[in-house]
């Protein structure tokens, strides 16, 4: 389980040469109830269908204007952590 620190956002602590990625790198996010109304309200009135492509355009925008690979990794790891794949 990842523990978020009371730091600004992503810093990366993310190291090239062995993919791993520091607990201690994930923040929270501070106008992170903001942002979660507004992620709400972009999906009011969708179909699950239309919803799943918001968040998939979402996630190439936000990573576009990330534009750190490191950084990526350290959310895409965060997000998939806790979740075992199908088999």
């Amino acid at each position: 389980m990842i523990t978020l620190n009371n730091q600004y956002n992503f810093h990366s602590s993310y190291d090239d040469s062995d993919k791993s990625v520091s607990n201690d790198s994930l923040r929270p996010y501070q106008p992170g109830d903001d942002f979660y109304e507004a992620l709400i309200e972009a999906h009011r009135d969708l179909t699950d269908k239309q919803s799943q492509r918001v968040n998939a355009r979402l996630v190439l925008i936000l990573s576009n204007h990330i534009g750190d690979l490191g950084v990526l990794n350290e959310a895409l790891n965060a997000a998939r952590s806790g979740f075992e794949p199908n088999s």
